[in-house]
């Protein structure tokens, strides 16, 4: 048994792994985050019931970048207080378990290739999106992280007059037109024009998206997840068009793309890290 964390800004989820499910979990909504001994001691108050299962060890993906080799995480997103934070030592004292940290969108990832939708395939590009675009990858059936736990971040790729993930996260609801995904996609289920229209315009960016987590790493599948993954019938027609001029059309063939099944594989994805050959490859 292993317990998987998966921190995120507004929340925290914690549950034990057992042979590929989780068979308990708690959650709770962040209070003063402002304060790191409140946050903190939040996390650890989460975790303390799960550690009466006979758990050997804890891994936890956190929305940031991570020294993995220490533990350490920077400037977490969306926690002001989290600018510095030796977690895994914190939680290796409090605990007297193995505490293995990483990005939260690399342990998505990891989930969906060893649990999920991905998990027949050997080269995987992870993508979340929601208040962001994020992304992971899986190559040879290992993940990478990169020097600096910061490989695969498709999102920040300079494109048209910013990045991607200004068009192909939330922001592009809120800051673009003005409402909400969740609206957006009441409305386009109910017929309005304005709202079907947003939703294509919407996947030309996560098919531009798509386009160069192709051109730069050639994966066998693509797993999308994230809250607003699940608006994928929507966006699905948009998208589709925009990978029609991809100049390779027997890799856009044989690529797989695939939707995330499954709330809890951030965690499962968070448990599996210890067994996870973390070695920065060069």
């Amino acid at each position: 048994m292993k317990i998987g964390v998966d921190l995120g800004g507004t929340k925290i989820k914690a549950g034990v792994e057992t042979n590929g499910s989780i068979i308990r979990q708690n959650t709770i909504f962040l209070q003063q985050k402002d304060s790191l001994s409140a946050t903190l001691t939040q996390l650890i108050n989460l975790i303390k019931p799960l550690t009466d299962y006979p758990a050997t060890s804890i891994g936890i993906g956190v929305p940031s970048v991570v020294d993995v080799e220490r533990g350490i995480v920077y400037n977490v997103a969306n926690i002001p207080s989290w600018e510095k934070v030796a977690l895994r030592d914190i939680l290796e004292e409090e605990f007297n378990l193995p505490v293995f940290v990483n990005n939260d969108v690399n342990c998505f990832t990891l989930g969906e290739h060893r649990f999920g939708v991905a998990k027949n395939y050997s080269s995987v590009v992870g993508m979340t999106i929601g208040t962001g675009l994020g992304s992971g990858l899986i190559i040879d059936n290992q993940l990478y992280t990169g020097h600096n736990c910061g490989a695969g971040e498709i999102g920040l790729l300079p494109y048209r007059d910013h990045n991607l993930e200004y068009y192909a996260c939330s922001n592009f609801f809120d800051s673009i037109h003005g409402t909400t995904a969740l609206e957006a996609s009441q409305a386009a289920l109910n017929g309005n024009k304005k709202a079907i229209n947003m939703w294509s315009e919407f996947g030309v960016h996560i098919g531009c998206a798509i386009k160069a987590a192709m051109y730069v790493f050639d994966p066998e599948a693509i797993v999308l997840g994230g809250s607003i993954s699940k608006a994928y019938p929507l966006f699905k027609a948009g998208m589709l068009e925009t990978l029609n001029d991809f100049a390779y059309p027997q890799s856009l063939k044989r690529l797989k793309l695939l939707q995330s099944q499954d709330d809890d594989i951030s965690m499962l994805g968070a448990a599996a890290l210890v067994s996870q050959d973390l070695k920065v490859k060069v």
